[in-house]
């Protein structure tokens, strides 16, 4: 029986999941990796903190303690953010050690350079648990679905923006009452703009499109628009349309080039992901072999991230057995273009407040037509002081397209305001 010792960066939420698992789920995981796992250290900021977790492992706030103890044959890095995070990484793979990391921030800046330091190294680097916590989609893209070329990685990979938007539909709540909610039972930060501005979720998109489309995206490829501006009307008009309001993590491989996008859409009911709701997320794939195919589960917290960093370190030991390598080495080998957010195509809803006189919808249908804008549905709601609320929900066009109509529409005397513009994702 192997006896491999592990040192871990970081005993918060991930980190103290890590060690409960190992130590409840001992006696199976030495069964399936024919090891004892033992943690040694355990990296924390104050060693006078109160731990949620203990065992039979020496804290520590100096790094090198970890890193360059001989005995320590995986470092496991759950403190999150790019520095010292990325050079601690670094100094560990040039140290011999394997690395599993749950950190997507860092995956999505500085991923092919820390992948190609393992390669370097002859190392393992395993990230399962930097995308959708306990959701396995990682290894389901660089293994289960390598035979396939993907086409479309569609996502909920924030449960945070996934509770706010469904508390918003279940119970017509605004938008800054859920928030606070949220927050209250800490599924949101004290400062939550990383996940309601969409960069969160657009972090993860970054390494799951690079794995998908085997092209390096990084994060600041990605277009990137939060939720803070949807509402309760807007919320009610969705479901009029027999739809909902998400925020979509969308990557689409075409024939000229990717189209990667973080923003709230609004989805019909009869897709896969509509039905995705509260802090839950799920990945919805479709491969030219497999068809559609969707992962779903819980995204983040404690044990269900701690699970997928588990299981990588599992795979790490058996490859350390056998005296392999990663199959999750960076398989960048094309460099595909990157499409521009005029050249996005898709449907938008557009809610505006106009003067509730003759001819007005026909000078803005006019307006449209000559940025060749048609519309799917038009919805027309009075309001008071001779006022009309209009939702146009149009064909499917480019961004460019809806830029032109609406610079024009701006223009008009006879409308007062646009109230908001959400893109309309049908498949």
């Amino acid at each position: 029986m192997n006896e491999i010792y592990i040192g871990i960066l970081g005993l918060g939420t991930v980190g103290s999941g890590v060690v409960q698992i190992l130590t409840s789920n001992a006696e199976d995981i030495t069964n399936r990796t024919n090891s004892h796992i033992h943690v040694k250290k355990v990296l924390v900021r104050n060693l006078q903190t109160p731990r949620s977790v203990s065992g039979d492992f020496t804290l520590t706030d100096q790094p090198d303690d970890i890193l360059q103890d001989p005995d320590i044959d995986i470092i496991i890095e759950v403190m999150g953010g790019i520095e010292p995070a990325r050079t601690y990484i670094l100094e560990a793979l040039r140290h011999g050690k394997n690395v599993v990391t749950a950190n997507k921030d860092l995956l999505a800046l500085h991923g092919h350079e820390l992948l190609d330091a393992a390669k370097a190294a002859g190392k393992d680097l395993y990230f399962e648990a930097s995308v959708a916590g306990g959701i396995p989609i990682i290894a389901a893209l660089k293994q289960s679905l390598a035979a396939n070329k993907i086409s479309t990685v569609i996502g909920i990979i924030n449960g945070t923006t996934n509770y706010i938007l469904t508390a918003m539909t279940e119970q017509g709540r605004n938008y800054e009452e859920v928030l606070k909610e949220a927050q209250s039972l800490g599924y949101a930060e004290a400062d939550p703009t990383s996940d309601v501005e969409g960069l969160d979720a657009a972090r993860k998109l970054a390494i799951l499109s690079s794995i998908a489309f085997n092209s390096r995206v990084t994060i600041n490829d990605v277009y990137v628009d939060g939720i803070s501006r949807i509402t309760a009307e807007d919320i009610a008009y969705a479901k009029e349309l027999d739809s909902c309001i998400k925020l979509l993590a969308i990557a689409k491989h075409q024939d000229d080039g990717l189209e990667i996008r973080v923003h709230p859409a609004i989805l019909p009911k009869s897709h896969p992901l509509a039905s995705v709701s509260g802090v839950f997320n799920a990945v919805y794939i479709v491969g030219d072999a497999v068809g559609e195919t969707m992962f779903f589960g819980r995204g983040a917290g404690s044990l269900p991230t701690g699970s997928a960093v588990v299981s990588d370190i599992m795979q790490v030991v058996r490859n350390m057995e056998t005296q392999s390598t990663s199959a999750i080495n960076c398989t960048c080998y094309y460099d595909l273009p990157l499409k521009k957010s005029d050249d996005f195509h898709t449907s938008f809803y557009i809610r505006m407040r106009v003067k509730d006189e003759p001819r007005v919808l026909a000078t803005l249908a006019l307006l449209f037509a000559e940025a060749n804008v048609s519309f799917a549905t038009i919805i027309q709601k009075q309001k008071a002081n001779q006022e009309a609320e209009l939702v146009l929900v149009t064909h499917p066009i480019y961004e460019s397209q809806l830029r032109e109509a609406l610079d024009s529409v701006k223009a008009y005397s006879k409308v007062l305001s646009i109230h908001n513009v959400i893109r309309f994702e049908a498949n």
